[in-house]
């Protein structure tokens, strides 16, 4: 009698569990960006001390995805990675503690598995579960052996397994933290340069030391070059103006500013103002700068067509000055006792065209400060050495509105001092000095040389219009006082009236 013996197949491996919350767990293997990973050096380390704690011919560092288990470093293999349906480690990562095979053959979740039955036939495994942050399991940092250990590992290579695990998470935590962060940098990147390209101006930025790093679109769609870094597109005589700007600004951190011409990808050459401020660390070191450049070319022409039409006006109303003198000095040319006053008038009315340069400076002639503007007033009187006026003191820029009403001040002091004061003597001078009082300006006019002035002068035109100037247009006051050697007037105006503030 024949005995058949069955022939003995072995079991067919269990399947791998499935997680809870397998959709929220690959989404955080996502975070790890595992592609980077791959053969890091450090993990690989670990692996190769793991072997070697543990006396073992294989250690892995593996992760569990969808459909596979990944190696993110191993010891003694060369795949890269299994199916996840033979893959020990979906079986240990669900614990919280090391998971141990002592015998593979002997144990039904694995004695089927091709890794047992083939392959490496592995015999022994131990198994450390690798959890994120919020506790979802990934993977394990494992060893294998083709022998089976009864006694398994000892306490010593049990809590050497954990700490390596722990310093495995840490590395997988390192790069979790810096994708995430390197992904927020780019997101914010793409909304600064969403934001930029929305804005109806060029925007770009540069680096700490000047290298131009990004322009929106609204440059490229301007000159119609993408590439344009070196300012191709400046007018050749503004290129130096705009670089010695740009070196002064890198060197001082002082804010950039300049106007100039940029080709328009038609070829015409367009006004624009560029302006850059720089971004400051917590230490205060400079680390980007963002500037923005405007199309000014259409105000540019017409502010040049007002000032042509203002320098015009400007001819016209001196003429008119001119024109008015001359009316005058011929009508009083028949009226003997209207001579002084013709004179005195038409002494006004060249003050008022001087007083009208700083209003409208004529070309070539400008004083926009308070000292050349009054040795303009007082030149009839003598100049340089010659000067029966001397200026002395604080200097303050003259706003234009202001440039009016000193001049019709002053000439009127200097016209009643040539009538009957120290400029109608000869050897008469006349002291100017401007003190700087904080919000306000003393200016003293002192006489000396000149006859004896009256005690008690009654007040007529000359007084009042003094009175307007003063207190009405200049935010100041004026008194005056009749000393034996000449009459002093203190005449306190306000700093900000005078400057235009």
């Amino acid at each position: 009698m024949t005995v058949v013996t069955p022939e003995l197949r072995p079991a067919a491996p269990v399947p791998a569990p499935e997680f809870p919350g397998e959709a929220e767990r690959i989404q955080v293997l996502r975070d790890y960006a595992l592609e980077s990973l791959e053969n890091d050096p450090e993990l690989a380390s670990i692996a190769r001390f793991a072997a070697k704690l543990c006396d073992t011919p294989y250690a892995l560092v593996s992760l569990v995805e969808e459909e596979r288990q990944r190696f993110l470093a191993r010891e003694g293999l060369t795949a890269s990675e299994t199916p996840r349906e033979i893959s020990f480690c979906t079986h240990a990562m669900q614990g919280s503690g090391l998971m141990e095979v002592r015998d593979a053959t002997r144990d039904p979740r694995f004695a089927g598995n091709p890794l047992v039955t083939a392959g490496p036939r592995l015999r022994f495994y131990a198994g450390q579960p690798l959890k994120s942050e919020e506790g979802l399991p990934l993977g394990t940092l494992c060893v294998l052996d083709t022998a089976p250990r009864p006694a398994g590992l000892d306490a010593f290579q049990r809590e050497g397994l954990e700490v390596l695990a722990q310093a495995t998470m840490r590395r997988l935590r390192s790069r979790r933290h810096s994708t995430a962060a390197r992904r927020e940098h780019e997101e914010r990147v793409a909304y600064l340069h969403l934001l930029a390209d929305s804005i109806p101006a060029i925007a770009w930025s540069a680096t700490a030391d000047g290298e131009f790093e990004y322009f929106n679109k609204q440059m490229v769609e301007f000159t119609g070059d993408p590439d344009d870094k070196t300012g191709r597109a400046f007018h050749p005589e503004d290129w130096k103006k705009a670089t010695i700007a740009w070196r002064r600004s890198l060197e001082t951190g002082e804010p950039y500013e300049v106007e100039h011409r940029l080709r328009r990808h038609d070829g015409e050459y367009r006004w624009l103002i560029s302006r850059a401020l720089p971004v400051r660390d917590a230490d205060g070191q400079i680390v980007r700068w963002f500037g923005t450049a405007v199309d000014i070319h259409d105000l540019y022409a017409a502010s040049e067509a007002r000032d042509l039409l203002a320098k015009e006006l400007s001819h016209r109303i001196k003429n008119i000055f001119a024109v008015v003198s001359g009316l005058v000095s011929l009508s009083t040319r028949k009226r003997p006792d209207m001579q002084a006053f013709g004179k005195e008038l038409i002494g006004t009315i060249q003050a008022l065209g001087r007083a009208h340069d700083y209003v409208r400076p004529a070309a070539g002639r400008r004083h926009d400060e308070l000292h050349g503007m009054l040795a303009d007033l007082f030149s009839p009187y003598g100049s340089g050495d010659q000067a029966r006026v001397t200026i002395a003191g604080d200097n303050l820029i003259v706003a234009p509105h202001s440039a009016t009403p000193l001049a019709l001040v002053f000439h009127e002091l200097a016209t009643n001092s040539a009538k009957y004061g120290a400029l109608s003597a000869e050897d008469g001078r006349v002291e100017l000095s401007i003190s700087d009082r904080g919000d306000t300006l003393l200016l003293r006019w002192v006489e000396r040389g000149g006859p004896p002035p009256h005690r008690n002068p009654t007040d007529g035109f000359g007084s009042h219009l003094i009175e307007m100037s003063i207190a009405g247009q200049l935010n100041g006051s004026w008194e005056r006082r009749f000393d034996p050697a000449g009459m002093v007037c203190d005449l306190t105006v306000s700093k900000a009236a005078i400057a235009g503030a």
